[in-house]
């Protein structure tokens, strides 16, 4: 009897131990232990795209993330340097409990459905063109390019998030025009562009790109999660003010952009910036004074940074989500449009991140419709004076980057199960 006994013991401690039985969940911290934050997101990407459920761990051990056990999600971690953990059901359950303690400002949010994604681009841009697309090839995230002939026949309608490459929705390519217009990249980018508007039956490029402005506000409208980077963001919005108003100078469209141009502009046409005055000059690095003013030999590098806002994770899931991080102070970068004069944004819009004591807002987040728009300030979160033909980033040499997870967090976030707001 004693014999039988210790042998069901023996047996029980063997099937306890393997990995999948008892121990069946995969959790990944997100805190300063981790290895490599930006390709853990790829792994809970990759795994709601195979069909499995995953939890995230709001303001737990920096916005963590837990799943099923799986030898595949293990094999992958390892082979990406991810840390990971395997814990049994009951510590599982011990984490969520601490995580839903209704004193504590933590919260679960169960991830169900990888979201379809879209990057706005050029289709000959370079993955290191725009930092967006060097985060989601980085993280092992699979996306699809698309460019105006796409947005204009409705193509957006077949994804749930769309990433907007730093376009010059204005027409006017990027105003490098007194510093680039003898530059054989500028000239070919202009002959591309004039080509594709003729053949998509515009007369001129800024008619163009305001079309595809406002079918990108169309698709948010429609329930689209849109996120933009750098001039991704300003020049859209300036394009939708402007939408049967010529702003652009005679030296980009061959005409004379309307005197009162000013004075028709129609804010309530906006996503999230309101009251700004354009920028006339074709020589004038600007659009509009949305963007704050170049302070390169103002303010010193090392003590250049914005600081995220701290949301409750119970009542405000999606903003809390957006600013999952491991610190709350990250380092500033430049762009062509580096961060936003804080009283040109909207008052329906949300505040994520800002300079503290600079009124330069970075990071902002609002809904439209149904859905919902993220602008970014800055061009590349690991260059901080990024310029034409300055060598790629390597990420692999910044895998835990606190301004490239913001990113990343974008992309996960139209995966959660939609939760009724308490009231």
């Amino acid at each position: 009897m004693m014999l039988r006994s210790l042998l069901i013991s023996l047996i029980f401690i063997l099937f306890s131990s393997l990995p999948g039985l008892a121990q069946d969940k995969l959790f990944i911290p997100m805190d300063a232990s981790q290895t490599n934050h930006l390709k853990a997101y790829g792994i809970i990407f990759n795994n709601l795209q195979d069909g499995n459920s995953s939890q995230w761990l709001l303001n737990y051990k920096g916005g963590s993330f837990m799943t099923n056990y799986s030898e595949e999600l293990v094999k992958k971690s390892r082979l990406r340097n991810v840390k990971f953990e395997v814990i049994s059901n009951s510590g599982a359950a011990q984490i969520i409990s601490q995580v839903e303690q209704p004193d504590a400002n933590t919260s679960v949010i169960q991830l169900d459905k990888a979201p379809k994604i879209a990057v706005y681009t050029p289709k000959q841009a370079l993955p290191w063109d725009d930092a967006v697309t060097l985060a989601l090839t980085y993280a092992e995230v699979e996306f699809d390019k698309v460019w105006d002939p796409e947005v204009l026949n409705g193509k957006l309608s077949k994804y749930d998030w769309l990433h907007l490459h730093h376009e010059d929705f204005t027409g006017q390519y990027g105003k490098f025009w007194i510093s680039s217009r003898n530059q054989p990249w500028y000239i070919r980018q202009v002959r591309e562009m004039e080509a594709m508007a003729k053949e998509l039956g515009f007369n001129k490029v800024s008619n163009e790109k305001k079309a595809v402005a406002a079918k990108i506000k169309e698709y948010v409208g429609n329930g689209g999660f849109m996120f933009a980077m750098c001039s991704g963001t300003d020049t859209f919005d300036i394009a939708l003010a402007a939408q049967d108003v010529d702003i652009v100078p005679t030296q980009f469209d061959g005409d004379p952009m309307d005197p009162k141009a000013q004075q028709k502009l129609n804010f309530d046409n906006t996503l999230a910036f309101t009251d700004f005055v354009l920028s006339s000059d074709p020589a004038e690095y600007e659009h509009a004074n949305i963007d704050v003013p170049v302070q390169i030999d103002e303010i010193d590098q090392s003590i250049d940074f914005f600081t995220l806002f701290e949301f409750s994770a119970k009542w405000d899931p999606v903003p809390t989500m957006l600013t999952q991080n491991h610190v709350s102070s990250i380092r500033g970068f430049y762009g062509q449009t580096t961060a936003f004069q804080k009283d040109k944004i909207k008052e329906s819009v949300v505040i994520l991140g800002e300079s503290p004591g600079r009124d330069m807002v970075k990071y902002i987040h609002g809904n439209y419709g149904q859905g919902t728009f993220t602008f970014y300030a800055g061009h590349d979160p690991e260059d901080y004076t990024h310029r034409v033909n300055d060598p790629p980033t390597d990420l692999s040499l910044h895998t835990s980057s606190p301004g490239y997870r913001l990113i990343l967090n974008n992309i996960l976030f139209p995966a959660a199960k939609k939760k009724k707001r308490k009231t």
